[in-house]
């Protein structure tokens, strides 16, 4: 048996795949440790799922000269020493890391200790603790091609075991059903994420009669944050989230999204074809995560800025009328996706297991 500390947090799209991959482990005779923060999402979601969260202080890299930038060195040191305190404790063979702010002294630590570990990236364009831990191992597995860290391998997204298990044509009346939908009819769904995106919610309740006179529903996750007033158009049905995710996109056959990480391996991987609205704040990560399936065929890109309730009429209605590019999507889309990313991860990171921590050359 194998001894890991699966390092990461501060978001979903850190969580989910780092608990895909701790599931894979177990599965296979394993035991999983995990390192995160007392703030983050991890706090919640890696006890709901049965695993330790082992916990150090969250400690952001300051981007500018303040009080907070005189005082990191010590509040890292204290991390690293923390979580090198548990890879002793638990004795550790290996780790892997999933970005966020606890990934950095995670890596750190395993070097201190001479023990290998491995990393995925989830975005195409990575975050500065997997820049910084590309450079140790030879074990780094990103989300999708392209992706500039070196020593890359395509795993695809680690993905949770209800997607990665998804038999959407099976499921499709009885998601419909479950929502309140007709079976018989084709559903479009909407969705900006948990929180919510005002222009795709309010491009999209702009087109609801639209859509249903086009002969479709319409399945419209909104955020709690920014709901919009329901329509009360018939065949379109407004929440603020879904607790059955995998029923929402087993039920739709083209879906209107931001294209967060997570949202866009899902998608591809379950064959779905999306207009992907990208987020257009922090470091642009989402509108590299669209480039792959987007150029394959399976997906449109249209910037946020641009997405008025006009845009949206121009080009999603199209779609809606036009069965064969949409066929042509999908297969592009399913193409594209990859379904076992938690397995290949998992063979990664137990390759790099055994060749044992090393320095690439050139690092």
């Amino acid at each position: 048996m194998t001894r890991w500390l699966l390092a990461g947090g501060g978001t979903a799209g850190h969580v989910n795949p780092l608990l895909a991959v701790a599931d894979r482990l177990v599965l296979e005779g394993d035991s999983v440790q995990v390192l995160g923060t007392a703030e983050g999402l991890e706090s919640r979601l890696v006890p709901e799922r049965g695993y330790e969260l082992l916990v150090i202080p969250r400690v952001p890299f300051p981007r500018r000269p303040n009080p907070a930038a005189l005082r990191f060195p010590s509040a890292v040191g204290g991390s690293i020493a923390r979580t090198g305190h548990y890879l002793a404790e638990h004795r550790i063979d290996g780790v892997i890391g999933f970005g966020g702010y606890v990934a950095a002294p995670a890596y750190l630590a395993a070097m201190a200790r001479r023990l290998p570990f491995a990393l995925h990236e989830q975005n195409a364009k990575p975050g500065m603790a997997n820049r910084l831990g590309a450079r140790f191992t030879a074990a780094v597995g990103v989300t999708f091609t392209g992706t500039p860290l070196p020593h890359a391998t395509v795993t695809g997204m680690p993905l949770r075991r209800e997607i990665e298990v998804l038999d959407r044509a099976a499921l499709r009346d009885e998601a419909r059903r479950f929502f309140d939908l007709d079976p018989q009819r084709p559903v479009l769904l909407v969705t900006g994420g948990s929180l919510g995106a005002v222009r795709l919610n309010t491009a999209a309740i702009a087109n609801a009669e639209a859509v249903v006179s086009a002969g479709w529903q319409v399945l419209h996750l909104s955020g709690a944050r920014h709901a919009p007033e329901d329509p009360g158009v018939p065949g379109y049905r407004l929440l603020p989230y879904a607790d059955r995710m995998d029923l929402a996109l087993a039920a739709a056959e083209l879906a209107v999204s931001r294209a967060g990480a997570s949202t866009v391996a899902e998608l591809s991987a379950l064959g779905l074809p999306a207009v992907y609205v990208p987020y257009a704040v922090g470091n642009g990560e989402q509108r590299f995560n669209a480039a792959g399936v987007v150029a394959a065929g399976g997906a449109l890109l249209e910037p946020d800025a641009g997405f008025t309730p006009q845009r949206f009429e121009q080009a999603v209605l199209p779609l809606l009328g036009d069965r064969a590019r949409l066929a042509a999507m999908t297969a592009a889309a399913a193409g594209d996706g990859v379904r076992d990313g938690a397995a290949r991860m998992t063979r990664l990171a137990r390759a790099g297991l055994q060749r044992g921590r090393r320095v690439p050359s050139g690092a």
